[in-house]
């Protein structure tokens, strides 16, 4: 499985910003031969780990930023989310979540897990590291 790197996008963790991203998966998508409704559930996937990391960086003392990764293998395009401290401040470990977060993350993760072909989140739990790799398979 070859890995060609497409694209590299860091935006502040503010959702403000998710549309610059799913522009850039969109838009590389359709350059791979991605359907429109596999495009479409792309863009979901990806708004909904981008939300989910910019929750996270709420919970976290520090500012941070969301770099996408964007690349290609001879049968996917493969998107990494990672949250990332902003140039000049560390991200200090995440303040506890009560039960119902841990709930509406769980339900999070499956809603994504629903529109890409194969979903995985890594959160380091001393460190709040957020890392999602979504991946998409094109048809044929």
């Amino acid at each position: 499985m070859a890995k060609r790197n497409l694209a590299e996008l860091k935006i502040p963790a503010a959702s403000a910003f998710i549309p610059v991203a799913k522009r850039v998966a969109t838009t590389l998508g359709g350059q791979l031969g991605l359907s429109l409704m596999d495009l479409d559930e792309l863009a979901i996937a990806l708004t909904q780990a981008c939300d989910s990391a910019i929750e996270a960086a709420n919970d976290l003392d520090g500012r941070a930023d969301l770099k996408l990764t964007y690349f290609a293998t001879n049968r996917a395009l493969v998107v990494d989310v990672d949250l990332v401290p902003t140039a000049g401040h560390v991200l200090a470990a995440p303040r506890p979540h009560p039960e119902e977060d841990a709930e509406l993350q769980r339900l999070a993760y499956e809603m994504i897990r629903c529109f890409v072909d194969d979903f995985r989140p890594l959160v380091e739990p001393r460190t709040g590291h957020v890392r999602f790799r979504m991946v998409k398979y094109l048809a044929g």
